[in-house]
C-alpha cells in the first residue's frame, strides 16, 4: 500500500525519516532514484538516516514501476523531482498524493513556500498531476497545514 509520494530534493533526513514515517505508520521506505540506485556509497549513506525497524530500498524509476504494483509494504515513496513524480504518478495507479516538501531556491525557479521552489516545467508537472488524479499538496512536516499546491501556482 502507497501511502505517500513525496518530493525533496535531499531524501531522506531528520524530518523525513522520523516525522513523516511515524505520522504515515510506513514500515518501507523506498528512494526512487536513478542516480542513487546506481551510486552504493550514497545508497549506503542514505540508508544511515532511515529509522530502526523500517526496511529502507533504492530502485531506479525503470524498476520501481512494477514492484509498486504489490501491496506487501505500508510504503512511503521519495523522490527529488517533479519529473519522477510524475511518472510515478501516470504509470502506478495508487500513488494518487503526493507531497512537494523541498525544493531549493534557483535562477530557473521561484519561491511558492519557505520551503519549495518551482520552475515554470515544475509547475507544468503539478498541473498534470493533478489533472491525472493526484492529490499534490505543499507541506514541510505532517504536522504543518495541508496547502493544495494549485493554489500556490
Amino acid at each position: 500500500m502507497i501511502k505517500l509520494l513525496r518530493v525533496d530534493e535531499r531524501l531522506i533526513h531528520g524530518q523525513v525519516a522520523f516525522a513523516w514515517t511515524n505520522s504515515l505508520k510506513a514500515d518501507c521506505i523506498l528512494i526512487v532514484n536513478d542516480a542513487v540506485a546506481a551510486d552504493k556509497l550514497r545508497s549506503t549513506s542514505l540508508k544511515m538516516a532511515a529509522p530502526a525497524g523500517v526496511k529502507f530500498v533504492v530502485k531506479t524509476l525503470k524498476d520501481a514501476i512494477p514492484l509498486l504494483k504489490t501491496d506487501k509494504y505500508k510504503l512511503f515513496l521519495i523522490v527529488d523531482n517533479t519529473s519522477d513524480a510524475l511518472e510515478l504518478v501516470k504509470n502506478v495507479k495508487d500513488v494518487d498524493h503526493v507531497n512537494l516538501g523541498n525544493m531549493k531556491l534557483t535562477s530557473e525557479r521561484t519561491m511558492i513556500t519557505p520551503s519549495l521552489a518551482v520552475s515554470e516545467k515544475e509547475k507544468e508537472q503539478i498541473h498534470e498531476m493533478v489533472a491525472a488524479g493526484a492529490e499534490v499538496e505543499c507541506r514541510a512536516v505532517p504536522t504543518d497545514k495541508k496547502v493544495m499546491a494549485e493554489s500556490l501556482i
